[in-house]
């Protein structure tokens, strides 16, 4: 059974109005359903409400409501199962778990599959229309100042981060759901993948974003310092403390503290770190009282946290408390098809940088980059090509500028040809079609693009090579 319920009363702007926005609550507690929707009666909302989750499902299909209610425990499917679908079909839409019995780790569970908060039964009429109206001031910020809109997509831009492949829109899709949300977060992947650029995107999309982003950089801090530099000290606490002195969490009060390299902070300083975040106050050193702060904490580790956890090197209860949300950065070689986009981004804020008129890149210097690993990751790739443009001579990196430890015999097989970007991006492009065995639409699959601008691509470089072409397909 469905309802649908059309809603006025909504505040508008004055020069244009404010997008509607559809909620959808799926539950077979039919008090429930008449509660949600006479709550949220006067916020101009389109309701949607479905007793049965499977109508529910087809609703999202359908409708495509941007908020989700779900009651966790329903017949035919679960709430989580429920949310696992929702995600597939869009995973922007925000989801809210409702359940009647609450625990800390179906809580934990529900924001790692995607939900975006949790409340408990009966419904408290105050909270739900303060987390209701939260997610309907985001989606409308969101749409309103979009960093993944038409224009986006076409420059490939976000947050300072350039990016076509599937995997990285995946990740910049999860952090516009969850930005705006989270009060702890962890991001993990190799070194040099851009893991502060990720946190930094994260700072300036959450509601924090007035506030400081403090980074901090745990591996760098002396045991012996790490709670003086978190928390504060007075003077006179310890040798050496001439002067009060505000810790970390106390100068990121309001904003965001950016702990990064978490993995290597000694065991002695995660329990009280544990216990600021738990608590939301800090204790200075030598002081008899603590200091209450809002702020919202962000890890980053390269290392596998799960095993240091196993191997008693990290805290299992603050590794959860954690990674409530977890993202995942790659490793700039399980997206590759970002490179010609990498490069071309890099070329010209590096060439900028040093001021020099580079372009582009030779055609053997493109190969080199084109066959490279990258263990260093995008990290690596940016130094190349800073030191590249600041020795370069003229227009074009030759593979004389790369650093020695890229060029070798193989990587120069070809000619002296000058090539600008757009070729090598032509190149790229006819390269994964014939290891997709000519295939445009798996082919467009793997670049992130559509199957008519692989045409295009190939189309423009026989135009600039006369006989050469792709199987067609």
């Amino acid at each position: 059974m469905t309802r649908t319920v059309e809603m006025d009363g909504g505040r508008r702007n004055s020069r244009r109005p404010e997008p509607r926005v559809t909620l959808l609550v799926v539950d077979d507690d039919r008090s429930c359903l008449e509660l949600v929707r006479a709550t949220c009666e006067q916020d101009g909302l389109d309701v949607l409400e479905a007793d049965d989750p499977e109508v529910g499902l087809e609703l999202v299909r359908t409708r495509r409501p941007q908020i989700v209610l779900l009651d966790v425990m329903m017949p035919k499917l679960s709430g989580m199962e429920l949310l696992d679908q929702i995600n597939q079909i869009d995973p922007t839409i925000d989801v809210i778990l409702i359940t009647a019995h609450y625990s800390t780790e179906s809580a934990v569970e529900a924001i790692q599959r995607g939900a975006c908060d949790y409340l408990t039964k009966p419904l408290d009429v105050e909270r739900l229309e303060e987390r209701v109206g939260r997610l309907v001031a985001e989606w409308r910020r969101r749409r309103r100042a979009s960093l993944l809109d038409e224009e986006a997509l076409e420059t490939y831009e976000f947050q300072g981060m350039v990016a076509r492949s599937p995997i990285m829109m995946e990740l910049f899709a999860r952090i516009l759901r969850v930005a705006p949300h989270f009060r702890t977060a962890l991001i993990t992947g190799p070194t040099g993948t851009g893991k502060e650029l990720i946190a930094r995107a994260m700072h300036a999309l959450g509601p924090g974003q007035a506030g400081r982003l403090v980074v901090c950089n745990c591996a760098a801090i002396p045991e012996s310092l790490v709670e003086s530099e978190l928390f504060g000290h007075v003077k006179g606490s310890f040798t050496g403390a001439v002067v009060d002195r505000q810790g970390l969490f106390e100068h990121a009060h309001g904003g965001t503290l950016f702990l990064d390299e978490i993995g290597d902070m000694p065991l002695s300083a995660q329990v009280k770190l544990l216990r600021a975040i738990q608590q939301q106050q800090v204790q200075r050193i030598g002081s008899p009282s603590a200091r209450p702060v809002n702020v919202r904490i962000i890890a980053a580790t390269n290392r596998d946290l799960r095993k240091a956890v196993a191997d008693r090197q990290f805290r299992e209860d603050l590794f959860f408390r954690l990674s409530m949300v977890e993202l995942r950065v790659p490793a700039l070689n399980d997206r590759r098809e970002d490179l010609p986009l990498l490069i071309q981004h890099f070329i010209r804020t590096c060439s900028a940088h040093v001021g020099k008129p580079v372009e582009g890149l030779t055609r053997r210097a493109e190969m080199i980059l084109l066959k490279h690993t990258w263990p260093g990751n995008v990290r690596e790739l940016e130094n190349v090509l800073s030191y590249a443009c600041m020795i370069a001579h003229g227009t074009r990196v030759e593979p004389t500028d790369l650093p020695e430890y890229l060029v070798d015999s193989k990587a120069q097989d070809g000619g002296e040809e000058l090539m600008p970007i757009d070729r090598m991006t032509r190149l790229y492009a006819r390269r994964v079609v014939e290891k997709m065995g000519g295939d445009k639409i798996k082919a467009a699959a793997v670049l992130g693009v559509s199957r008519a601008t692989v045409y295009r691509l190939l189309a423009g470089l026989k135009e600039q090579n006369p006989g050469s072409g792709a199987n067609k397909r």
